[in-house]
C-alpha cells in the first residue's frame, strides 16, 4: 500500500520536467544549447550547410566550419552572429563563439561527437540523489529516459570538473 496523497489532479508532465530541470540546475545549460537547434535559423542555409556547432563550454559556443575561408568571413561576421543568436536565444545566453576548422560531413556522418569524451562512471550519491528526484514520478516509462539523461548529465559535470581541475582524463569506463 502506498503512502503517497491522491493528487487532486494530474500534473502536467512538463511542469514536472521544467520543475527537475530546474530543481538540478539544468535550465541555463538547456538554454544555451538551445543554440544548437536555432543555429541554422541563425546563420542561413548557406553557412549552416558548412558549420556544425560542437560543444558549449562556460558560454562560448564552438563550431566546426569546413573551410578556412569560411572561418574568416565567419570570424568578421561574429559579431553579427552573436547579437542574432541570442537575440534568437531570448537573453545573452552565449558570450562568444570559437570557430574550429574540421570535416563538418564527417561530423554528421559520425555517431558519436567528435571528441566525445569518456565519462567517468556514476559516482554512488549522484545516482541516489537521481534516484531521489525521480522518485516522485510514478512511470517507470518516464523515470527511465529521465534517469539515463540525468546520469549522463552528471558524468558530464564529474569530468568538467576533473578538468577544471587540471586532472588528467581518467581511464573510466
Amino acid at each position: 500500500m502506498s503512502t503517497r496523497r491522491r493528487m487532486l489532479r494530474p500534473a502536467r508532465t512538463g511542469a514536472l520536467l521544467d520543475q527537475l530541470v530546474q530543481g538540478l540546475g539544468l535550465g541555463e545549460k538547456l538554454e544555451q544549447y538551445r543554440a544548437f537547434i536555432v543555429w541554422g535559423e541563425v546563420v542561413g542555409p548557406q553557412v549552416a550547410a558548412r558549420t556544425a556547432p560542437l560543444r558549449i563550454r562556460g558560454g562560448v559556443l564552438e563550431v566546426r566550419v569546413d573551410q578556412a575561408v569560411w572561418m574568416q568571413q565567419l570570424q568578421l561576421l561574429k559579431p553579427k552572429i552573436l547579437i542574432r543568436l541570442n537575440e534568437r536565444l531570448g537573453q545573452e545566453t552565449i558570450r562568444d563563439i570559437f570557430w574550429r576548422q574540421g570535416s563538418v560531413a564527417e561530423l554528421f556522418a559520425r555517431e558519436a561527437p567528435v571528441g566525445a569524451p569518456n565519462l567517468p562512471p556514476l559516482a554512488p550519491e549522484d545516482a541516489a540523489r537521481i534516484e531521489a528526484t525521480l522518485s516522485p514520478l510514478a512511470s517507470e516509462e518516464l523515470r527511465a529516459p529521465l534517469r539515463r539523461l540525468l546520469s549522463k548529465q552528471a558524468r558530464l559535470a564529474r569530468l568538467q570538473r576533473r578538468e577544471s581541475q587540471g586532472e588528467p582524463p581518467a581511464q573510466d569506463a
